[in-house]
């Protein structure tokens, strides 16, 4: 079934809070640290929690349109947001390339932990004036969450750039290993709002990235050669191995729960 725009956008925004999510939860236990353990651990809950709400969302608006449109034999309805995250393939996956990117050591976690959070509240900060109520009310919820996860990381980037001649090395290898996959973050597609500046939010993301960057004795690369696909589902080949963890349970006991 082709979804309407709105739905693909939702999608998206879920997919992404999603798989950034399931990379960060890899983490839990291996933290450097007990209190940064649980913090990453707390900040890949929040994620999770965006993307139900996101799901949860999306499939409200697939609901309705199959009852409207008649799309779908009855067995395949409703959908869920369990159906959503468990159920659609690496082609259907509309994430960024920098969210299923492996988390490495410490530092390069750290760092797109920052990069991603620096881009969701510009990109939330417009949801919040968009025609979207709904998405409107994710946003201004998750923007309390994503403000502690650029300070949290922010303060890592800090932390580690301008630390150790070792930790400033590994956070320069991890700027060098991101940094290609950034620019996917300000890419139009014919199915995100045309209200979303993405513009506006390539100069708020260059400017807040750039100056923690300059803080930590960092600086951002001059390439422009980015690495692109994901809101497009295609994939790097990291993708099929984080779903075939996430969704082995569901696919093996279609409809169990917890």
């Amino acid at each position: 079934m082709h979804l309407p725009s709105s739905i693909d956008f939702t999608l998206h925004l879920a997919d992404d809070c999603l798989i950034m999510s399931q990379r960060l939860s890899e983490w839990t236990g291996h933290g450097p640290a007990l209190e940064q353990d649980i913090a990453l651990t707390n900040i890949a809950l929040d994620m999770l929690g965006q993307a139900r709400l996101f799901y949860q969302y999306a499939a409200t608006q697939i609901n309705e349109l199959r009852l409207k449109a008649d799309y779908v034999p009855k067995a395949s309805y409703p959908v869920d947001e369990d159906d959503l995250a468990y159920h659609r393939m690496e082609h259907q996956i509309k994430s960024h390339l920098l969210a299923e990117l492996p988390n490495g050591d410490w530092g390069q976690t750290i760092l797109k932990v920052f990069f991603f959070s620096v881009y969701k509240k510009s990109l939330c900060d417009q949801l919040l004036t968009g025609n979207d109520a709904q998405l409107a009310a994710i946003a201004e919820k998750s923007l309390k969450e994503i403000r502690y996860h650029i300070k949290w990381s922010s303060d890592w980037v800090r932390r580690l750039g301008d630390g150790t001649v070792e930790s400033h090395e590994r956070m320069k290898a991890a700027l060098d290993y991101l940094w290609p996959f950034t620019g996917e973050l300000f890419e139009q597609t014919a199915w995100m709002p045309a209200e979303i500046n993405h513009e506006a939010i390539r100069k708020y993301w260059t400017e807040s990235a750039g100056n923690i960057l300059q803080e930590a004795t960092l600086h951002l690369p001059q390439g422009s050669s980015f690495q692109t696909g994901g809101l497009k589902g295609i994939h790097t080949e990291h993708m099929g191995y984080i779903l075939a963890e996430m969704q082995y349970l569901q696919r093996v006991y279609p409809g169990n729960e917890w």
